[in-house]
């Protein structure tokens, strides 16, 4: 996981616990659930691509390659499918097979940043500054890394 740091950390909470319609009762209960998660709105200071994990990890493979940190990426219980935080508005322009979209009006569970959980954890954890991934940037890494299991070249590991 690429994380934040203790900061960081703190950061993130307050970033992610403020679309929350009640921040503190957010932060109040997530810090005491003992899941450690908690349901947040998608579409207000972002939106969540959800790739199946077979596209999902390479992906963030060659995304990592095209930037030094990107923007926060969350991976399922049984990491079957990883979610991708991208500006607002993004899932409602967003068109491709296979790819499924929150955005305004729906809600994601989210775990506390530089928390371990039994489930649903972050594979790279919020910066606590709003960092999202860039929608084209994660596009053309979608892509490459398409590209790359269709040509035989697959794995997760594989760039």
């Amino acid at each position: 996981m690429i994380g934040a740091g203790a900061s960081g950390a703190k950061n993130a909470v307050e970033w992610l616990a403020s679309v929350a319609p009640d921040p503190d009762a957010c932060r109040w209960e997530w810090e005491r659930n003992p899941h450690g998660v908690a349901l947040l709105p998608a579409g207000r200071r972002w939106d969540v691509l959800i790739l199946p994990a077979d596209l999902g990890h390479p992906t963030l493979d060659v995304l990592t390659r095209l930037v030094d940190r990107p923007g926060p990426v969350l991976a399922d219980f049984g990491e079957s499918r990883i979610g991708f935080f991208v500006p607002p508005g993004t899932a409602a322009r967003w068109i491709g097979t296979g790819v499924r979209s929150a955005g305004a009006g729906t809600w994601i569970v989210v775990p506390y940043p530089g928390r371990s959980t039994g489930g649903v954890r972050w594979l790279v954890a919020p910066d606590g500054a709003g960092t999202l991934n860039d929608a084209s940037l994660l596009e053309l890494a979608m892509h490459e890394a398409a590209g790359r299991l269709a040509g035989g070249e697959g794995g997760a590991g594989a760039v």
